[in-house]
């Protein structure tokens, strides 16, 4: 069958749900994924043929499209600051604006790193991206990283190893203070970093159906009624493991970040700066140990 034939029919097919711009993506990415071809191979070969074993995952992978799976777990891959990271159901797929959370840190601690070893905690690891993104690019850090599931940590093991890092995972549930003390009670971390749970169920109607039928609501939801809660747990975690002056930092829903501000002031964090995104939303807020 011609390539661009199964193309025509991904748009005729998908384009009422997603937009031609963003099925055009998923197109390329099964291109390149599954035939090792870039999207320019269909505008210098438009009557490019491939075998019947060659477009069954196309439309295996629009069969799942239409019942609005994300592409990303399609794939069983994805890409976050410039890495490769495996994903599946067990853990959220990495976003854009955790990677300006990533950029952020790295660029405030980048020449810290070069003259000591920094000690870094990711809480509520998910599929490793933060932590793994971190070992890459402040080398000498020692990185730790928890999470209470065990299946978000082994697709965290699995990216640590594919992309060669040497990362401490745990078990921990943030939420449960006793499994805090197994692990940490004599450790203090120079920078403890989480991307924790925080859209409130108030805010289900406004996502789309390939999130909410798809990615674990463990690490998405919150109570309408203490949508602060995993940031509160940190905090006071963060006092009794964080070094004087070390950072505590956080992605945060985007309609709270005033909440974040009196949060972090209320527990004594100074230098409480809250940033935002690309899109200029309040995205990520730091403080420093007091």
């Amino acid at each position: 069958m011609i390539l661009r034939d199964i193309l025509n029919i991904y748009h005729s097919e998908l384009d009422a749900f997603y937009g031609k711009n963003e099925v055009d993506s998923f197109f390329y990415l099964l291109m390149e994924h599954h035939l090792n071809l870039d999207r320019i191979h269909l505008v210098l070969k438009p009557e490019y043929v491939i075998s019947k074993t060659e477009e069954q995952p196309f439309f295996e992978a629009l069969s799942r499209l239409r019942l609005h799976e994300p592409i990303q777990y399609i794939l069983g891959a994805t890409e976050f600051y410039g890495l490769p990271f495996e994903v599946n159901k067990d853990a959220l797929i990495p976003r854009p604006e955790t990677e300006e959370l990533v950029s952020w840190i790295v660029s405030c601690h980048s020449q810290q790193n070069e003259v000591s070893t920094l000690r870094i905690l990711d809480i509520g690891t998910g599929s490793g991206c933060i932590a793994v993104a971190l070992a890459k690019h402040l080398t000498n850090a020692q990185i730790h990283a928890i999470d209470f599931s065990k299946k978000a940590l082994n697709v965290a093991k699995k990216n640590a190893l594919l992309n060669n890092v040497d990362i401490d995972f745990s078990e921990v549930d943030i939420l449960n203070p006793s499994t805090w003390d197994l692990k940490f009670s004599n450790v203090e971390f120079d920078i403890i970093v989480s991307n924790p749970p925080y859209v409130r169920n108030l805010e289900k109607a406004d996502m789309k159906p390939n999130v909410i039928d798809n990615e674990p609501h463990s690490a998405l939801f919150v109570d309408d009624d203490n949508p602060l809660q995993f940031y509160k747990a940190i905090c006071e975690f963060s006092k009794a493991c964080l070094k004087d002056n070390g950072s505590l930092y956080f992605e945060i829903n985007e309609y709270l970040g005033n909440g974040m501000l009196t949060l972090m002031k209320a527990f004594k964090f100074k230098s409480v700066e809250l940033k935002q995104d690309i899109f200029g939303k309040d995205r990520m807020v730091k403080g420093q140990n007091f």
